[in-house]
């Protein structure tokens, strides 16, 4: 067979295979993919939420990934495969804006974030009555933090230690979780005896029975306005923005509320 004949069945069995994947379905019905990079204080929430949006709108294929914000800003950086990021501050996804990353005016917030002291429901200290001392008491070996290297939740756990007056008498016993899910995982393991961590984790269904705790006055660290971003790698920027819509739509911010976040101004 001569090399022309041979280039020219390939060609053409090259365009049948093509023509015949997914028949019906077009390039852009097939693309409907948003991969989210969530900070792991959204865990519970954001799986609410993504299972709501399934049932109203089940052509959006949702794929989260949870971790700490800082880090997901180095990955993101190296060029990392996501195409939105809900960070537990402002302050990451403006950085990312700033690098030029990010799609132009998709910034936006979608609540503000809470902290908690907590210990596992058989600890025998009344966290609810003496609040962020239960840290200095004796029988508290270890407190659990974010990394405030890292981790938003984890820099407001220091800032309101030191705002309370009481990280002094404490900062020996600090241990660092990776992120801010990690470190209630610390307390309910028994690995510290007390933790300073999301009110949205304190809420979740696997922590709500199995632990107690005391809400941390919001003038004792700086505001945590949370927020997210479009990434410019996104490979469905129509999708991506589906999702921003639906985030802070009405029943997403229903679901918020529950879990403890307050409303953006």
């Amino acid at each position: 067979m001569s090399r022309p004949r041979l280039t020219s069945i390939v060609s053409v069995a090259l365009a049948l295979t093509l023509a015949t994947v997914e028949p019906g379905v077009s390039a852009q019905s097939r693309s409907r993919l948003v991969r989210i990079a969530a900070a792991s204080d959204l865990r519970f929430a954001l799986d609410e939420l993504t299972a709501r949006l399934r049932e109203s709108q089940p052509d959006l294929d949702v794929r989260v990934t949870y971790g700490s914000s800082g880090t997901f800003v180095a990955q993101i950086v190296n060029g990392a495969p996501f195409d939105l990021f809900l960070s537990a501050d402002l302050d990451y996804p403006r950085q990312l804006a700033a690098r030029g990353l990010t799609v132009e005016g998709s910034e936006f917030t979608y609540g503000v974030g809470h902290l908690v002291v907590w210990v596992p429901a058989a600890s025998p200290l009344d966290v609810e009555k003496v609040g962020m001392e239960a840290l200095a008491d004796p029988r508290v070996r270890h407190v659990a933090i974010a990394n405030p290297a890292t981790a938003p939740y984890g820099r407001a756990a220091e800032a309101a230690m030191r705002g309370l007056g009481i990280f002094d008498r404490v900062k020996d016993k600090v241990v660092l979780g990776e992120n801010v899910a990690q470190t209630l995982q610390f307390v309910q393991s028994g690995s510290a005896e007390a933790g300073v961590v999301a009110l949205s984790l304190a809420l979740a269904p696997t922590a709500r029975s199995a632990g107690r705790f005391w809400v941390v006055p919001l003038n004792a660290y700086p505001r945590m306005d949370q927020g997210g971003v479009i990434l410019r790698t996104a490979i469905d920027i129509d999708a991506a923005r589906q999702f921003r819509a639906f985030l802070i739509g009405g029943a997403a911010r229903t679901i918020l509320r529950q879990y403890g976040f307050s409303l953006a101004d």
